[in-house]
């Protein structure tokens, strides 16, 4: 048991509870507190810019002055700091709730989605997939804001068209296209894209530079309380039953990773197929790739 740490979700309240206990820290500072696993450890970074260090059985260690790193780091600092300890973690259901964090333009979150897709195609409604977005915009002059809440109102209203629409964008990015390739019903999304863009402040965000993540990037906060609760820190970021998983970006990978999170005696015949054993390439198309990066862009 203890070997493999507490997970994201649960580091998250430890941390809470020590800030306040030690900093008298108020919660509206730990409400936005992102954690992420980097080096072997858990970051917890406060207001976007103080990061503390604790190690994975959730003691604090060290103060705030960052990692210091002794040659210069790779872009997959983090494949293989915990790769499987975390995913023990996953807890067991009937109908496991799938979410994938992206950003719709992030070349690793759309290397997920090309690698999750099939599995989602062949499970089927045995799952509970939903498409999530991480509560900031890496790449907003990429229309990366309009295309998410695009994707939201189809997975809101028109979920069937979703997973078709998402095959069709993850080719070229060309979204015009795929409206039409996945007979989106326009006049609804539009109606939903203009409500949801003043519930959730999304052109207001986009052009308030002084509300942007450490001065950078938009805030996207149609996801935010479940970014806030998984501790989301960058995209991908897959959760399996609330909590955070780690898995190769395989079609065969992703598959085992869903596979393992059904109960005892609930495990579709599914999940025996065999499917692709490479990634699919970061970025728009559908080339696979032999590296095996867990690279975000976070």
């Amino acid at each position: 048991g203890s070997f493999g740490g507490v997970s994201k979700t649960k580091m998250k309240s430890l941390a809470t509870d020590f800030f306040q206990e030690y900093y008298g820290v108020n919660s509206t500072i730990t409400d936005e507190m992102t954690i992420r696993s980097v080096s072997g450890v858990y970051e917890a970074m406060i207001l976007g810019k103080y990061p503390f260090y604790f190690t994975k059985d959730g003691k604090f260690i060290a103060p705030e002055t960052g990692l210091i790193p002794t040659k210069l780091e790779q872009t997959d600092t983090n494949t293989n700091t915990n790769t499987n300890t975390q995913t023990s973690q996953v807890p067991k259901t009937d109908k496991p709730a799938i979410e994938l964090f992206v950003m719709s333009h992030c070349p690793y979150g759309t290397q997920a989605e090309k690698g999750l897709i099939p599995v989602i195609e062949l499970l089927r409604d045995k799952v509970d997939f939903k498409l999530r977005f991480v509560y900031y915009a890496m790449h907003p002059s990429a229309g990366e804001m309009e295309e998410q809440t695009r994707q939201y109102c189809i997975q809101k209203e028109q979920s069937e068209k979703l997973i078709p629409y998402l095959k069709c964008f993850l080719k070229a990015g060309d979204s015009n296209s795929c409206l039409t390739e996945a007979k989106i019903d326009q006049t609804q999304m539009n109606t939903c894209v203009s409500n949801a863009d003043k519930e959730f402040k999304i052109t207001e965000n986009k052009n308030d530079k002084s509300k942007w993540l450490n001065g950078n990037y938009p805030l996207f906060n149609i996801d935010k309380e479940l970014n806030t609760l998984y501790g989301v820190a960058g995209s991908p970021t897959l959760v399996i039953n609330g909590v955070d998983a780690q898995s190769a970006r395989d079609p065969a990978s992703y598959l085992k990773t869903i596979c393992g999170a059904f109960s005892e005696g609930k495990v579709p015949e599914e999940c025996d197929e065999k499917l692709a054993t490479s990634s699919y390439s970061p970025g728009f198309g559908y080339s696979t790739t032999t590296s095996t990066t867990a690279a975000e862009c976070g």
